[in-house]
C-alpha cells in the first residue's frame, strides 16, 4: 500500500487528534477517511461536470450558475 507522509501544525494536529477521538478512529484512520471522502467527492464532481459539457473551457466561462445560491433579504 503506498503510503503518503504529511506535516501538520500543532494546532491542526490537535483538532485532527479531536475529531478522531470523537468518531472513535485513531488519526491515520482519520485521515485516511478525510482524504477518502475528499476524494469520493471529487470524482463525484468532476464527472458531474464533465458530463454536462464536452469542452472543459467551455464549462469554464459558461454562465450557468453553480454553487451556494445567496440568500435574498
Amino acid at each position: 500500500m503506498p503510503s503518503v507522509i504529511i506535516s501538520l501544525s500543532d494546532e491542526v494536529y490537535k483538532e485532527l487528534k479531536k475529531r478522531a477521538d470523537k468518531n472513535m478512529l485513531n488519526i491515520k484512520e482519520q485521515s485516511e477517511d478525510i482524504i477518502r471522502r475528499s476524494m469520493l467527492s471529487y470524482k463525484k464532481d468532476s464527472t458531474l461536470k464533465l458530463a454536462k459539457t464536452d469542452d472543459k473551457l467551455l464549462y469554464i466561462f459558461s454562465r450557468e450558475k453553480r454553487g451556494r445560491r445567496s440568500s435574498k433579504r
